[in-house]
């Protein structure tokens, strides 16, 4: 009898060890796929406008002020100088506007509007 209940409590044992260690999902035998999450792309007229308007146009209205060399007052005009309006928001010494820069999730809106073909509207 001392034999028959060592040889269960062994077998119990072994297989709580064996199927402690296995898996009961395939988790981990096959990557995760990412599913993108929709993301609404950022326009002139729903986004960049309201932060043109509200940080540039102090100076870049029309009439110019300051010594501003461009007006942002259209999308023809923001979109034919989205290079250089980029390069001064992002500029930590040479900053636009000259107060110093906008903040971070203003900046990545323009660049992604960029990035998204500088949609209209």
């Amino acid at each position: 009898m001392k034999t028959t209940f060592k040889s269960l409590t062994y077998l119990f044992t072994s297989s709580l060890l064996l199927f402690s260690c296995s898996s009961s999902s395939n988790d981990d035998l096959n990557p995760q796929v990412m599913i993108p999450v929709p993301i609404e792309k950022i326009t002139y007229d729903n986004h960049i406008k309201t932060i043109i308007d509200d940080n540039c146009l102090q100076c870049h209205g029309n009439p110019t002020l300051r010594g501003a060399p461009n007006s942002f007052v259209s999308y023809n005009q923001v979109r034919s100088s989205i290079n250089n309006i980029l390069n001064r928001l992002n500029s930590s010494s040479n900053p636009m506007p000259p107060s110093g820069q906008i903040n971070i999730t203003l900046r990545a809106s323009v660049q992604q509007w960029k990035d998204d073909g500088l949609l209209e509207n």
